[in-house]
């Protein structure tokens, strides 16, 4: 994520509006970087970024023109998979989680325990989800197909009623 002091060059966001709400969409030079929900827990970062003057609104930037079309197609039904290219800074262990939540078929959920033995660190379920909890690129890295290991929805970053209906908008045109 973004730390003081930090000025990435150019980083271009756009907002657009989505049935769960305004999103922010977040493109280096590299690729997506960030979607957050306009209610979520990476809003600080974006207000910090904005304060120092390391984001430029550009609605008209090629990539985040691509994402938002392909979030519309992904909301209407008519997409499963995003195939954006993306620029996802975190650790290697997240990284390495992140990953693995975009080889989750579109309507299917595993849990979080599942997760962590998929990245070969059985034990490692509590940190796979706070790696999930760090996942800038909510929705095209689907971070809100992995539940509790009793079938329960647990933290999501745009909200439990954001993830229900994530999930049941993708079990209704599976």
């Amino acid at each position: 994520m973004y730390s003081a002091g930090m000025t990435p060059s150019p980083l271009h966001y756009t907002h657009v509006s989505s049935p769960v709400g305004k999103l922010m969409l977040v493109a280096s030079g590299k690729g997506l970087c960030g979607l957050w929900f306009e209610n979520g827990e990476s809003q600080k970062y974006a207000a910090k970024m904005l304060e120092d003057g390391a984001l430029v609104e550009d609605a008209n930037h090629k990539l985040l023109t691509q994402a938002a079309n392909q979030l519309a197609e992904y909301f209407a039904g008519k997409r499963k998979t995003f195939d954006i290219k993306l620029d996802m800074q975190g650790t290697i262990f997240q990284q390495k989680a992140w990953r693995e939540l975009q080889k989750i078929p579109y309507g299917q959920t595993i849990s979080y325990a599942e997760q962590a033995a998929r990245i070969d660190n059985p034990k490692k379920a509590r940190a796979v989800g706070v790696a999930n909890g760090r996942n800038p690129l909510a929705i095209v890295v689907p971070c809100h197909r992995v539940i509790g290991s009793d079938g329960s929805l647990t933290g999501f970053a745009g909200g439990m009623n954001t993830k229900q209906y994530l999930l049941e908008h993708e079990l209704k045109y599976a």
